[in-house]
């Protein structure tokens, strides 16, 4: 019986072409899911009080926010934390999550053009978000967000070299 070839395990997070987003990301990560938590659960907490006529619908509504600021912000921070980085010749890849692990190459033959962002906050702590604009019009973006500034930088620069030398061919 003829055996199909396996595949290469694929290497771990930590290894050492996988690299992290830099730690001075997370608490800017954790701010913004938890600000977005915070609103939902406000919100909801709040409109289910009102109908159920709950006479203590204020506190019902904080403490819902409450909690979704702190379990927003707490999965905001894992989710940097957990979020990895990798350039090669053929692709960029990005490898997302513990539990629900999510993983994505983009084929440098696929950018069409790539986009730096900043925001004031992202520049006074030296961080970027590189945005990968992809032929296809499904998942036709993939941001990696939390970058150090010289990091995108260098993605960027040694992608757009990438596609210049595969135009060239």
């Amino acid at each position: 019986m003829i055996e199909p070839p396996s595949l290469p395990a694929a290497p771990p997070a930590t290894g050492s072409d996988w690299q992290p987003l830099p730690r001075r990301g997370a608490p800017f990560a954790a701010i913004g899911a938890g600000l977005a938590s915070m609103s939902i659960l406000l919100l909801a907490g709040g409109a289910l009080s009102l109908v159920l006529r709950n006479p203590w619908w204020l506190p019902t509504a904080l403490i819902a926010a409450a909690v979704g600021l702190l379990g927003g912000a707490w999965i905001g921070w894992r989710r940097h934390r957990r979020t990895f980085w990798r350039l090669d010749d053929q692709a960029l890849g990005v490898r997302r999550g513990h539990l629900w692990l999510s993983e994505s190459h983009v084929p440098v033959s696929r950018v069409q053009h790539l986009d730096l962002r900043r925001g004031p906050l992202q520049r006074a702590a030296n961080l970027a978000t590189l945005v990968v604009h992809t032929a296809g019009t499904r998942m036709n973006t993939v941001a990696i967000a939390g970058l150090a500034h010289d990091d995108a930088e260098r993605l960027r620069d040694r992608l757009a070299r990438q596609l210049d030398h595969d135009d060239a061919l």
